[in-house]
């Protein structure tokens, strides 16, 4: 059995199809970890979507920022849509309630405890332990799947609160987990989150971090799978794994083999003809650091 865990698809769903077909898939016996955004900005979301689910068990899937959007729209309390959004054919399909029903079920956070890996779209507070970050995860998947589910999304959106406490509450407390979870890049030195710069750590404002470089933080000793940040660019990190190669803007899609050593680091181009989006000259080329 390989595990290969692989950065944002973001609906480049020809681009998902050659990386199976180059690390050669086998969906009685392997497994893919995909990190979060499976939608969004790529033309084919609906067919990333079908082809997760029917995977089964073979699929593990944790949500990113635009799958989040996605599931806020089909709620219908978010009409609200990017001009660059490639979903309304996944909420338009025939079996789009199906679809969002498994999407909602899928979770922010995954851990194996047999492969020593965990998996996260954007990253971790300093706070949290990796037990921690199951039991925060749980929490909003505890909202997500339940007959509720529509309720977070109309409370889901904002930068607030900007510090973890144990004790914070209500919308509140699910909001800066999921922003953690989804959303995270930087954080102040002083400990606050710090969303808004979406660059690579060379141009980063004063007195950010990475989410990864903060001392002391409570799972530096756990290896981590992360997508999220295509300016960051892809590679290992001490005992983090960068994914996001930006398939979507036309350059690549990265898996890497975790559950053997030396990791094997696999990478397909992205066919630019196909991506609505792509080298589009507002979005800052991934640096490598492989």
């Amino acid at each position: 059995m390989a595990v290969y865990a692989i950065g944002d698809v973001q609906g480049c769903y020809d681009e998902l199809i050659k990386m199976l077909d180059q690390i050669h898939f086998d969906p009685a016996s392997d497994q893919i970890w995909l990190a979060g955004d499976l939608v969004n900005r790529g033309p084919r979301s609906l067919e990333v979507l079908r082809l997760a689910q029917s995977l089964g068990d073979n699929c593990i899937s944790v949500l990113g920022n635009h799958d989040l959007h996605l599931l806020a729209n089909a709620a219908g309390v978010v009409e609200y849509q990017h001009h660059m959004d490639t979903i309304q054919p996944v909420l338009d399909a025939p079996d789009s309630g199906e679809l969002m029903h498994w999407l909602r079920h899928q979770p922010l956070f995954h851990h194996d405890v047999s492969l020593s890996f965990s998996m996260v779209h954007a990253g971790l507070p300093p706070e949290w332990t990796i037990a921690e970050a199951c039991e925060r995860a749980e929490e909003v998947h505890a909202v997500l799947q339940s007959d509720n589910w529509r309720d977070f999304f109309a409370n889901m959106y904002g930068n607030k609160p900007k510090r973890w406490s144990p004790e914070l509450q209500g919308w509140d407390r699910l909001r800066f987990i999921v922003n953690c979870f989804t959303r995270l890049r930087y954080f102040h030195e002083d400990g606050r989150l710090a969303l808004k710069y979406k660059g690579a750590p060379e141009d980063k404002p004063l007195h950010q971090k990475p989410w990864f470089e903060i001392a002391g933080r409570a799972s530096q000793d756990d290896k981590i799978v992360f997508g999220h940040w295509s300016t960051l660019g892809v590679g290992q990190y001490g005992n983090v794994f960068s994914l996001d190669s930006g398939a979507v803007w036309g350059e690549t899609l990265t898996a890497v083999r975790i559950d053997a050593m030396p990791y094997e680091w696999i990478t397909v181009q992205a066919d630019p003809n196909g991506l609505p989006h792509a080298r589009n000259k507002t979005k800052p080329r991934a640096r490598r650091w492989l």
